[in-house]
């Protein structure tokens, strides 16, 4: 006789696709990004002498040997803008783009024993990084407001209206670095060596940003090339807008954004399909 055949009256699975984000998911879990915020932003400070003071001396110490190996020993141009408050202003920037870069490329390796013992959408991680790191950016950005109004006052800077893009370039270099970070957190998953490799790699790409240099100041070739670089756009525009120096062209800042759009999509998809499996080789 022939068996009759079983029906399952519930069949669980997985309903995890590459392209379900779940972000309403992660909006559900905002008390936990807080936490994770919280949590970054305490142990900064936390068990040192002079606790968020730390935010200050760095960019201060930071802009300071800037001022003196590239403004004063290579007698790089600025191009007539304040020396201090022109390093200043790059050192700011790049403190939150390398900080949220390499705090999101650890987020697999540095979080895998919370992963493996509860459930939560693991996009929260590398957004907390990304918005700790913002809070330590606006306390170094009051020290650029407190320079930047110093010299105002002299008025040895001629500011215009591109100061009300400024949000929407922090929220550019949040994504960038966000986009970027989760790749690379991907890849350090089965490659340790990825991670000394974004350290060194880090370090080299500031000298590739208009950081300590206006584009101006690059020969024709490098000029042409930097144009290819998504922070070359919003770092010019940060100084053009706050300091009035500069060739800024608005055409610069939606290459960036295109640019930067496409990292993120790509980041957050490889982040998607890596965090199934990571358990097994992080």
């Amino acid at each position: 006789m022939n068996e009759p055949q079983q029906q399952w009256t519930e069949i669980i699975e997985a309903r995890h696709s590459l392209f379900d984000l779940k972000l309403k998911e992660v909006w559900k879990y905002k008390d936990l990004v807080y936490m994770f915020v919280k949590r970054d932003f305490i142990s900064s400070f936390k068990q040192t002498i002079l606790g968020p003071v730390w935010f200050f001396i760095n960019p201060i110490f930071t802009t300071i040997t800037y001022l003196i190996v590239f403004g004063k020993i290579a007698n790089l141009p600025t191009d007539g803008a304040p020396p201090l408050l022109f390093y200043l202003s790059g050192v700011t920037l790049w403190n939150y783009f390398s900080s949220c870069l390499l705090g999101t490329s650890s987020t697999f390796v540095g979080n895998a024993g919370i992963f493996g013992k509860v459930y939560f959408p693991r996009l929260v991680t590398p957004l907390s990084i990304v918005i700790s790191n913002l809070m330590r950016f606006g306390i170094q950005f009051l020290l650029f407001l407190i320079a930047w109004m110093y010299y105002l006052s002299k008025e040895e800077i001629q500011p215009n209206l591109w100061i009300l893009a400024t949000p929407f370039l922090i929220i550019l270099m949040a994504l960038f670095a966000l986009g970027t970070g989760m790749i690379f957190s991907a890849l350090t998953t089965k490659y340790k060596d990825m991670s000394m490799l974004l350290g060194f790699g880090v370090s080299l790409y500031m000298y590739a940003t208009p950081v300590i240099y206006p584009t101006s100041a690059l020969p024709g070739f490098f000029k042409n090339l930097a144009v290819y670089n998504p922070l070359t756009g919003i770092f010019e525009c940060f100084k053009y807008a706050w300091l009035g120096i500069g060739k800024f062209s608005p055409v610069m800042l939606i290459f960036s954004t295109i640019i930067i759009l496409l990292l993120l999509m790509i980041g957050t998809l490889t982040f998607n399909k890596v965090e199934k499996t990571f358990m097994d080789t992080v």
